[in-house]
Protein backbone atom coordinates (compact mmCIF):
# COMPACT_ATOMS: atom_id res chain seq x y z
CA UNK A 1 0.00 0.00 0.00
CA UNK A 2 1.17 3.62 -0.95
CA UNK A 3 -0.42 5.09 2.09
CA UNK A 4 2.33 6.48 3.52
CA UNK A 5 4.56 7.58 0.42
CA UNK A 6 1.26 9.32 -1.20
CA UNK A 7 0.28 11.33 1.93
CA UNK A 8 3.50 13.11 2.51
CA UNK A 9 4.01 13.69 -0.91
CA UNK A 10 0.89 15.56 -1.16
CA UNK A 11 2.08 17.24 2.32
CA UNK A 12 -0.14 15.95 4.41
CA UNK A 13 0.34 14.99 7.81
CA UNK A 14 -1.50 11.93 9.49
CA UNK A 15 -3.94 14.90 11.29
CA UNK A 16 -4.38 16.32 7.95
CA UNK A 17 -6.12 12.91 6.25
CA UNK A 18 -7.96 12.35 9.05
CA UNK A 19 -9.99 15.48 8.97
CA UNK A 20 -9.62 14.80 4.58
CA UNK A 21 -10.78 11.35 4.70
CA UNK A 22 -12.64 10.76 8.34
CA UNK A 23 -10.53 8.18 9.38
CA UNK A 24 -8.99 7.64 12.87
CA UNK A 25 -5.17 8.18 13.56
CA UNK A 26 -4.83 5.42 14.52
CA UNK A 27 -6.38 3.33 11.62
CA UNK A 28 -3.83 5.37 9.33
CA UNK A 29 -0.95 4.99 11.56
CA UNK A 30 -1.87 0.67 11.61
CA UNK A 31 -2.52 0.70 7.89
CA UNK A 32 0.85 2.81 7.35
CA UNK A 33 2.59 0.09 9.60
CA UNK A 34 0.92 -2.70 8.79
CA UNK A 35 0.07 -1.98 4.94
CA UNK A 36 -3.88 -3.54 5.03
CA UNK A 37 -6.79 -2.50 5.59
CA UNK A 38 -10.28 -2.75 4.75
CA UNK A 39 -11.45 -2.00 0.95
CA UNK A 40 -14.25 0.73 2.72
CA UNK A 41 -11.41 2.01 4.67
CA UNK A 42 -9.34 1.90 1.71
CA UNK A 43 -12.25 3.88 -0.36
CA UNK A 44 -12.10 6.71 2.27
CA UNK A 45 -8.80 7.42 2.16
CA UNK A 46 -8.30 7.50 -1.61
CA UNK A 47 -10.79 9.94 -2.21
CA UNK A 48 -9.53 11.93 0.43
CA UNK A 49 -6.10 11.65 -1.04
CA UNK A 50 -7.74 11.93 -5.11
CA UNK A 51 -5.87 8.68 -5.95
CA UNK A 52 -7.70 5.69 -7.73
CA UNK A 53 -7.65 2.19 -5.37
CA UNK A 54 -5.10 0.57 -7.92
CA UNK A 55 -2.64 4.06 -7.27
CA UNK A 56 -3.32 3.73 -3.67
CA UNK A 57 -2.70 -0.41 -3.05
CA UNK A 58 0.23 0.17 -5.36
CA UNK A 59 -1.04 -1.37 -8.52
CA UNK A 60 0.80 -0.75 -11.69
CA UNK A 61 -2.51 0.62 -13.98
CA UNK A 62 -0.13 0.40 -17.51
CA UNK A 63 -0.31 -3.47 -16.93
Amino acid sequence: MNLKKIRTERGLSVPALVQLSGVPRRTIQNIEKNDECKVSTAILLANALEVSLDELCGRNTNE
